[in-house]
């Protein structure tokens, strides 16, 4: 009975990886999205028909409590109430059933929370909900409340940044027992709803002491903290003094990387806590943000505006094992204030909406990320420029190529010997190339500029029915013109496989064979005569240029066709 192999693309199961969350220091999964501006229910749907069969981890949504009335994107991180959660994005009932969903198809959810002040803009008005509110009066607060009024203009001041106004929005007295009671019962509302964790907005402008009380009274929970580091700022408010309270965010990991894909990526490397960042484990890092994005808070990150750069740095930041990484996805602006587009992103369908979590390099690393968890960074290769590529332990292999030339190596992967999908070449993990490992762990990887190959153990290619029939498992060709290194052989129909060789014409050209790429069953030519013979002779030739080399399965011939 003859064999089936697919012509092209390679089918597999999935296998997705989730990762578990209980104390505030327990590491959660391995990659999360920003779906920035989202609705709730579109939310529910991504978590449904994307986020979950991707593997995601997690979804960070916008802040969930009512805010002030106003088109801008910044409207959601002023507070009106938190008794209400009715924001842009949905009503509480919608939310509820947002994180019910998601949560069936294995997805967490964290909520971005803004518990160090409350709205400003224009003195007051009513929320979006219908709540009326005043500068120093909320349904929660009042004037005795806040700390006094002062604008934070000393950074070298801890209890200045901690005690001031921030952008003139009214400072909660996080220190106050009441004012802590009453954020507490936010985060626990959110937590009965089922939300997983949260990422705690501006945290630096919170002392450590009173944000871990906050968190205690409500019971601990998951959090990353928003924390921009800055040379010469208190040492009191930097990234490393909040820690202890669960993940802070890197914002230096993306400018990083960004000097390096627009300088040369080899260094990358390194890259880690060596460089000044964070412990890896301490970490929530990512390539941009929704405010670096825009320019605030510092500049320098790649955007989706770099197109295949920004994808590559991504490529690059999910295959590193370096922190937790936060995938951005947000709307196309112009007016770096505006809000999102009025009508939702329809399953990515609807233009206004970049997705970034959809491209395909970037959601479908975050499958490789998630086999490979657990593993280190080793076999690292580079061609002393914007060429690298490195192993994750024995699982995964990616090569990334940030130049305007191909790629073309063969290189020492540490994987096992099979037919792996070259996961960023198709929209679905195996509808794309496949690239062979040999016997010794060496696979030829063939890159074109600006793009990237990525292979893991669990997506192997495997075969299927509707495919070309073959009496070899697979075929390799071997020879002096590629220093006798295993080149796979596709199968183009029925019996023949083929590949594309350059000769030099030099004397003592040959060539052989190879079933595994192993030499433990390979074929040669005894009689000079086109059949093949196991074991036999090697193949010798004088040809010069380009060649295609076919071998027939079933008549065990072989021939050279000039191109």
């Amino acid at each position: 009975m003859q064999n089936k192999t697919p012509l092209k693309s390679w089918l597999v199961g999935a296998g997705l990886v989730f990762g578990t969350l209980s104390a505030p220091h327990t590491s959660a999964g391995t990659a999360f999205v920003h779906l920035f501006e989202w609705p709730w229910n579109d939310i529910a749907r991504e978590c449904e028909h994307f986020l979950g069969p991707k593997g995601f981890d997690a979804v960070q949504i916008s802040p969930p409590n009512e805010h002030i009335s106003h088109s801008t994107w910044w409207a959601r991180y002023q507070p009106v109430t938190y008794t209400r959660l009715a924001s842009r994005s949905g009503t509480a009932e919608a939310l509820q059933s947002m994180i019910s969903r998601c949560h069936g198809a294995g997805v967490k959810v964290y909520a971005d929370v803004v518990i160090n002040h409350t709205a400003a803009w224009n003195g007051g008005g009513i929320g979006w909900g219908g709540t009326p509110w005043a500068l120093l009066d909320h349904p929660e607060f009042s004037f005795w409340d806040y700390h006094p009024d002062c604008p934070i203009d000393n950074y070298s001041d801890a209890n200045t940044v901690w005690h001031c106004r921030l952008s003139g929005l009214p400072d909660l007295n996080t220190g106050s027992s009441y004012v802590q009671g009453q954020l507490a019962a936010y985060l626990t509302k959110l937590r009965d709803l089922g939300v997983d964790g949260f990422r705690v907005d501006a945290v630096k402008h919170m002392s450590p002491g009173d944000l871990e009380t906050i968190l205690s009274q409500a019971g601990n929970p998951w959090i990353f903290s928003e924390v921009i580091g800055a040379v010469g700022e208190a040492t009191e408010i930097q990234p490393v003094n909040y820690t202890f309270l669960g993940r802070v965010t890197e914002f230096q990991y993306g400018t990083d990387v960004a000097g390096n894909f627009n300088g040369q990526i080899k260094y990358l490397a390194s890259i880690g806590e060596s460089w000044g960042l964070l412990p890896s484990g301490d970490a929530v890092n990512f390539i941009d943000n929704h405010d670096r994005e825009r320019g605030h808070g510092g500049g320098g990150n790649l955007t989706y505006r770099d197109g295949a750069r920004y994808n590559l740095a991504n490529v690059f930041m999910l295959a590193h094992p370096y922190g937790y990484p936060k995938v951005m996805s947000g709307y196309h602006f112009t007016d770096t204030d505006a809000g999102p587009p009025g009508n939702g992103p329809n399953h990515c369908n609807n233009g206004a909406w970049v997705c970034q979590h959809r491209w395909g390099n970037i959601a479908n690393m975050v499958g490789f990320r998630n086999d490979v968890h657990g593993t280190g960074m080793n076999n690292w290769w580079d061609n002393g420029n914007n060429q690298i590529a490195f192993g994750r332990g024995n699982k995964g292999y990616v090569v990334i190529n940030n130049e305007g030339g191909a790629l073309h190596e063969t290189l020492y992967t540490g994987l096992p010997a099979g037919h792996y999908c070259n996961v960023l070449t198709g929209e679905s993990a195996c509808s794309g190339a496949v690239i062979a490992v040999d016997g010794n762990g060496y696979g030829t990887f063939r890159v074109a500029p600006n793009t990237a190959a990525a292979i893991y153990a669990g997506r192997m290619a495997t075969p299927c029915d509707d495919c070309y029939g073959q009496n070899f498992p697979s075929l390799y060709f071997r020879g002096t013109v590629n220093n006798w290194g295993a080149e796979a052989m596709e199968l183009v129909a029925d019996n023949l496989w083929e590949i594309q060789v350059r000769f030099d014409g030099r004397p003592l050209q040959r060539f052989k064979f190879d079933i595994r790429a192993d030499w433990s069953e390979n074929y040669g030519d005894n009689e000079r005569d086109g059949i093949l013979d196991r074991n036999g002779a090697d193949i010798d030739t004088n040809v010069r240029g380009n060649y295609r080399v076919r071998v027939n399965d079933q008549s065990m011939t072989y021939r050279l066709v000039a191109l």
